[in-house]
């Protein structure tokens, strides 16, 4: 006797659609072949999506709770027809026959050698395996739904993922890289084109070039996942960039336009008088690229600086200066004045 269905997606009769759905995407990612190496995977992929193909539809749920293993030889219209007695697993056909009742739907072929193929004749919809498996195996749950209706068939190769170590420069500007992967056979070599303004965490897809097929099926993609590497100038946030600007007191008192280094080239920044540390500078548009839309922004966090060794005639200008300004920080500022 096949095992129950709920028992093999490992939820209870009472489970919602949304259970159903959820406790197959998970089964179908622990035992897809080309993830799960064990010698059973195989089978109990299958399995796994046979049961699913049945619960995930209303009506076909409906004649597997009320007739049981033998839901697919009962005729369309008996459950309508049908006393008492016929309960889970208590029907028994008389039709016989490898194909079941005509029009009952279930498996087709057998003759000959020719494979079992799934077929579902006026059982509800059909399970579309692409929208359902796309998000796990790459876009390939339709082969990967015909594969597990067979005894045997083609498997797609599953998608793979890997992490991709950039500069801020190199995520600024972008272009081609040739990168080199560990794999099961050994160091593989890519050619990359890395899009300007990749940010942190974004995915860069490689068709093809993940996991390996079974059969005619398609390989698997390859996802290169991006991580910027600490910059000990820049820090990045989303699209925006920001970097200290250091000036010396005079500019910040007095005002001064400077020479600010970015990762898309020397830019200039104007100091506004009276500027004191802290003060973040906004640049617009001089952020990280987008592929569509605007740059981001690059901020400018202005950090007052003070030579470590003062010359005879810089130490003089600086006992005068003190001589004569009445300012002091650490009192609450006055009306009119700026700290």
């Amino acid at each position: 006797m096949a095992r129950d269905f709920y028992e093999v997606l490992g939820v209870s009769r009472s489970a919602s659609p949304d259970e159903i759905q959820q406790a197959f995407r998970k089964l179908a990612r622990k035992y897809h072949p080309d993830v799960n190496k064990s010698p059973d995977a195989e089978e109990r992929f299958k399995e796994i999506n046979e049961a699913y193909q049945v619960l995930h539809d209303p009506k076909q749920r409906t004649r597997y709770d009320r007739f049981g293993e033998d839901f697919r030889r009962v005729p369309e219209g008996y459950e309508d027809m049908a006393g008492a007695g016929a309960g889970p697993g208590g029907f028994r056909g008389g039709g016989g026959g490898r194909g079941g009742f005509p029009g009952a739907g279930g498996f087709r072929g057998g003759e000959q050698g020719e494979p079992f193929t799934w077929t579902y004749q006026g059982g509800g919809e059909d399970v579309d395996m692409e929208d359902l498996l796309g998000g796990l195996f790459g876009g390939r749950g339709r082969g990967a739904g015909r594969a597990a209706g067979r005894g045997a068939g083609p498997i797609p190769g599953a998608d793979q993922e890997a992490e991709l170590t950039l500069t801020v420069e190199e995520a600024y500007h972008g272009g081609p890289r040739k990168i080199t992967l560990a794999g099961p056979d050994g160091p593989r070599s890519y050619d990359v084109n890395i899009p300007a303004g990749v940010s942190d965490g974004q995915r860069i897809r490689l068709a093809g070039q993940g996991g390996q097929a079974r059969g005619n099926a398609g390989a698997g993609d390859l996802y290169l996942v991006v991580r910027l590497a600490p910059h000990p100038r820049y820090r990045v946030e989303g699209h925006d960039i920001h970097v200290r600007l250091p000036v010396t007191p005079w500019e910040a008192a007095l005002g001064a336009t400077v020479a600010l280094r970015t990762p898309g080239g020397q830019a200039k920044v104007t100091v506004p008088p009276g500027t004191s540390s802290g003060r973040r500078l906004r640049l617009r548009g001089q952020g990280m690229p987008r592929r569509r839309g605007e740059p981001g922004d690059l901020y400018a966090e202005v950090q007052i600086m003070v030579p470590k060794h003062l010359t005879p005639r810089e130490r003089d200008l600086f006992e005068e200066l003190s001589r004569a300004s009445a300012f002091d920080p650490r009192q609450p500022e006055r009306e009119g004045a700026r700290v």
